[in-house]
């Protein structure tokens, strides 16, 4: 029952290493046993809230209750399963909602340096869109050859804002399976980052186009509730002694800032971070997937 909502969301699912990309594809049998054993794992590593979830050594996510967190590996497992290649050394876990609200968000850090925030007065929307269009359809090239349906980047849903009071960042793209109508269902990735001293963390809301003005609140709650540890702070960077970051924020929109590090390391970047830009199309996924995991549970 999960399998099918998954495969007619995702495509097909996908559990080969990236790695793996030009070995022959896995059979629907084996996709849908890896995807059950995804699923199981799940199950028995969800932390219910309310309860505090050490990030990484740098914050706490004060989980409240009515949401379910799935830590490593057991996250990257599930992403797998819902079609997402590869291993993200920056995943942290999946927050679910324990109810039957269609969303889920993947918590990640990167450990980037200090980012500076001075480039958010000069960046450019339309700039900012081509290179994402520009990074995805490089992209698309690898969903190709391991045999997941390519995307395209419609636009955004909420474009790039930036606090500089809370040095939070939040944008939202668009998209949908390439070559389909132009009125099929548009998935969406919201995105927030909450910018630390040596890094930051990145909190992405996915769900449907249509449900976005419904469950954003639930995305910025969650940011809210992530909390940095005394000393690693964005106000606590030290310039004498701290690393910065060799990018600024609109690196964290589009991959990497192609104005810094230029063209070909922003198609490289991309590749590497495509396991992110891949869930923007799971639409209607996190209410499916958690009644799966909470059934279980009950069971």
């Amino acid at each position: 029952m999960i399998f099918s909502t998954l495969r007619a969301t995702a495509g097909a699912l996908l559990l080969a290493l990236a790695g793996a990309a030009l070995a022959a594809p896995p059979s629907a049998e084996e996709r849908e046993r890896q995807a059950t054993q995804a699923q199981a794992a799940a199950r028995q590593a969800a932390r219910p809230g309310p309860v505090d979830i050490p990030l990484a050594g740098q914050a706490v996510l004060h989980l409240p209750a009515g949401h379910v967190f799935i830590p490593q590996p057991q996250a990257q497992q599930l992403l797998n399963a819902m079609g997402n290649p590869g291993q993200d050394a920056r995943l942290q876990g999946l927050v679910f909602p324990d109810s039957d609200a269609h969303w889920f968000m993947t918590v990640r850090y990167e450990a980037s340096g200090h980012v500076k925030d001075d480039d958010a007065r000069d960046w450019n929307a339309d700039e900012l869109l081509k290179s994402y269009r520009d990074g995805t359809d490089a992209a698309n090239e690898e969903r190709i050859k391991m045999g997941v349906t390519p995307m395209e980047i419609i636009g955004w849903a909420e474009k790039p804002a930036y606090d500089a009071g809370t040095h939070r960042l939040v944008w939202a793209m668009s998209s949908r399976d390439k070559g389909a109508a132009a009125d099929a269902p548009q998935g969406v990735n919201y995105n927030t980052y909450a910018l630390g001293r040596e890094g930051y963390f990145s909190l992405n809301l996915v769900t449907d186009l249509k449900a976005l003005p419904t469950h954003k609140p639930a995305a910025h709650a969650m940011l809210g509730a992530l909390e940095f540890n005394s000393g690693r702070r964005y106000a606590d960077f030290d310039e004498k002694t701290d690393h910065v970051a060799e990018y600024g924020l609109a690196a964290l929109v589009v991959g990497v800032a192609a104005k810094k590090l230029g063209f070909l390391a922003l198609a490289a970047a991309f590749f590497a971070k495509f396991a992110k830009l891949i869930i923007i199309g799971l639409a209607f996924v996190g209410g499916a997937v958690f009644k799966f995991l909470k059934r279980g549970k009950t069971a």
